[in-house]
């Protein structure tokens, strides 16, 4: 009776454990958005990418099922289903209801592993209102289920399977009571295993969607790991050289990979790794390489006479049109931030610095002319980086004599606190005109701009600078640009891209998110962008007038006031057509408009690189390519 009695108290403790997941389920995965949803996911995944790791799977499968339940099936070694003795229970249910339980403490189970501070399985379970688990090992399928993380009764032998076959598939239902949303995006996850698969060479990840006929899959696998990632980013650009520079190694017990490869483009596309987890802020190891490069590049070009002694190229240059992954293994990451993104390890940043520089050397010594193209590049970099210096200097000399000028057709408020403050971004005069006349002069400011901006993807610094309409929103932003940037400058707290409801309209929104999201990224991070959405359609019958913003929405119209020859319908082809009124109806006032942020996915960071490169950049295949797969999920594009 005693032992009952104890029994139950421990499992009192690990219920509480689970329940304050519930309660607050943000700090354990991040949100209850789209978001966090899918971490649901990456959790149970990355406990089969840590069998993977320590070399014993091959092989992942993750199923979307009908009921937008998710299967992941793994044939690594199964979870130990054996007795655990400190928890007097299967060491199945430990891992899948006790937080912080699990092979990857203590430095036993695994050397290394992802996974979120190793709270994967119990987590996933608190906020699954059904999760089952099969383990196959030694001719046995081992089973428990659970409702809401808590079992439905012990583990149990449900049935034989053959000898050699051993792994752990999970199925689990997140809670609608918990998650906002709970239907899964495809795209979303492809992108992740994706990128799961290139981190960890050989590994074979399939997924597959099952909701719709025909059913949707894609298989990743690549043999090359990290060189295949990088050939994969750069496939929208053209490479300076035909190989990836791929250098590998260990020290003080930190696994190093590094891969990388320059193209004609402008911009620095490096993404580093810590046990497959992607570090958006950096950390340790970004520092070691970066270090590592400059170095490197310095002393071959001084040695080779590309450089004077006293002649010095900047990181900068050399990291021009460079895409780049550095993936590190380590036993014990220590991330600085709540929000694991960047990395503090000091021993990563010496591993990374020593292994890049000694093989790096090696390669360019053995390639001269690779050697030499990269360096040429980086001169033209430098040159190119000089003149926009100048050019600066002349902007910062001129606006410090004339008390920060601004761009004369920029009708500015009257308000001077950011925090009220907004500017609209509008194409065209005409639009430019109704929307002087239709905002609201203390908060709402107006920059029009003529014509379509420079393309920032196929343009230096130098050019970009010299850009009258870049210069206009520069000016008027306030904060400067790249190592200029300052946010607390910020003279607006909404910046609104306000253009056509059409094709063009659309592809002047595109280059002025490709110029913000390269030179301006953290006003995207932060919040601070936004499109207008105007409407599609005016409706008016017997004096009474409705907008519709999209085509289900004139259906609904339609059919509220009947549908009969009374009724007029406009459609929209631009904001010209829409007098001062109308456009501030619709579009501007904000008790009424429908404004949509800008947000940055940090999770799929090198696959926004990729989009806006390949519609942005030189090469049409890729675009074609992409216009292609992704031409049935468009809305509203007018032919």
């Amino acid at each position: 009776m005693g032992t009952e009695n104890e029994y139950g108290a421990d499992q009192i403790q690990i219920l509480e454990g689970l329940e304050a997941v519930r309660k607050r389920p943000g700090m354990y995965i991040g949100s209850t958005s789209a978001r966090g949803l899918h971490h649901l996911v990456y959790e149970i995944v990355d406990n089969a990418v840590d069998e993977a790791l320590a070399g014993f799977c091959k092989n992942i499968d993750v199923t979307i099922n009908p009921d937008n339940s998710i299967t992941v099936e793994d044939d690594g070694r199964g979870v130990p289903v054996g007795m655990n003795h400190k928890a007097g229970k299967s060491a199945l249910e430990v891992v899948y209801t006790v937080l912080h339980a699990g092979g990857k403490f203590g430095g036993g189970g695994y050397k290394v592993s992802g996974g979120l501070h190793g709270v994967g399985a119990s987590v996933v379970n608190a906020l699954s209102s059904m999760l089952c688990v099969e383990v196959y090992n030694e001719g046995k399928v081992y089973y428990q289920s659970y409702k809401i993380g808590k079992p439905d009764e012990p583990v149990k032998i449900i049935d034989d399977c053959d000898f050699d076959k051993h792994g752990t598939k999970v199925t689990f239902l997140p809670d609608d009571g918990i998650f906002e949303e709970t239907v899964y995006d495809y795209d979303t996850l492809k992108q992740r295993l994706r990128e799961t698969a290139f981190l960890t060479k050989g590994l074979r990840i399939t997924l597959t969607d099952t909701r719709e006929e025909p059913e949707r899959r894609h298989e990743f696998h690549y043999a090359g790991g990290i060189k295949e990632f990088v050939t994969y980013l750069n496939k929208s650009r053209e490479s300076l050289y035909q190989e990836v520079i791929y250098c590998e190694g260990s020290r003080d017990s930190v696994y190093v990979e590094v891969a990388m490869q320059h193209n004609d483009s402008y911009n620095d596309a490096t993404y580093s790794f810590v046990n497959n987890i992607i570090t958006p802020e950096g950390g340790t190891h970004l520092a070691g390489f970066r270090n590592a490069l400059t170095k490197t590049f310095n002393t071959y070009a001084r040695a080779n006479k590309i450089l004077k002694e006293s002649e010095a190229l900047s990181g900068e240059d050399i990291r021009e049109g460079l895409t780049a992954i550095i993936s590190v293994k380590i036993e014990e990451p220590q991330f600085e931030g709540q929000t694991k993104q960047k990395l503090g390890n000091s021993e990563a940043r010496g591993a990374v610095d020593s292994v890049v520089s000694e093989q790096l050397t090696y390669f360019l010594e053995q390639n001269p002319s690779v050697a030499k193209t990269i360096c040429e590049k980086s001169l033209l970099a430098q040159r190119a980086r000089e003149a926009a210096r100048k050019a600066r200097d002349l902007t910062r000399r001129k606006t410090a004599l004339e008390g920060m000028a601004l761009p004369g057709k920029l009708a500015d408020c009257s308000d001077k606190d950011p925090k009220n403050c907004e500017i609209f971004i509008v194409e065209g005069d005409s639009a430019g005109g109704s929307a002087k006349t239709a905002r609201s002069r203390a908060t709402q400011a107006i920059l029009p701009l003529r014509g379509k901006i420079l393309n920032v993807e196929k343009a230096r610094l130098d050019r970009i600078y010299g850009n009258a309409e870049i210069k206009a929103m520069i000016t008027a932003f306030g904060t400067g640009i790249h190592e200029d940037f300052d946010i607390s400058k910020l003279r607006y707290d909404k910046i609104i891209i306000m253009t056509d409801a059409d094709v063009d309209g659309a592809h002047i929104a595109t280059l002025m998110l490709t110029f913000l999201y390269r030179f301006m990224p953290e006003l995207i991070r932060q919040g601070h962008v936004y499109l207008a959405t105007p409407p599609l359609y005016k409706i008016e019958k017997n004096k009474g007038v409705w907008y519709a913003y999209d085509d289900i929405e004139l259906g609904s119209i339609l059919k509220e006031i009947g549908r009969d020859g009374n009724n007029k319908i406009q459609r929209y082809k631009g904001l010209g057509e829409m007098d001062a009124e109308q456009l501030w109806e619709t579009t501007m006032d904000p008790e009424k408009r429908i404004l949509k942020r800008v947000m940055i996915d940090e999770e799929n960071s090198s696959e926004i690189d990729l989009t806006f490169t390949t519609l942005m950049g030189d090469k049409v295949e890729p675009r074609r390519e992409f216009i292609e797969e992704n031409a049935k999920y468009v809305q509203n594009l007018d032919i």
